[in-house]
């Protein structure tokens, strides 16, 4: 799938909206192939992104772990170590 689009479940503090469309859009973005659609197809674009974002949001409030919440800023690091490895020269 995309890269940009981020695990989002079992966070704390839980993920934003704002997360969650952003996670929407990439989404669409990737299954229309188009970054930026037309205006014919942008009405379609849009409504998907809210439509997508509403059952991620369910999606994450129904899902449950027994594994203790992550925190943002250590799985931050560990991204940014492996990036690290990944594009060392």
């Amino acid at each position: 799938m995309c890269r940009n689009i981020r695990q989002l479940h079992n966070f704390e503090p839980p993920a934003t909206e704002d997360e969650v469309t952003a996670a929407a859009l990439q989404f669409v973005r990737k299954v229309s192939g188009s970054t930026k659609p037309s205006q014919a197809n942008q009405a379609a674009f849009d409504h998907a992104v809210h439509e997508i974002a509403h059952i991620t949001r369910h999606l994450l409030d129904e899902l449950v772990t027994s594994a203790p919440p992550k925190d943002r800023e250590v799985e931050a690091a560990k991204a940014r170590e492996r990036a690290a490895v990944r594009y060392a020269r």
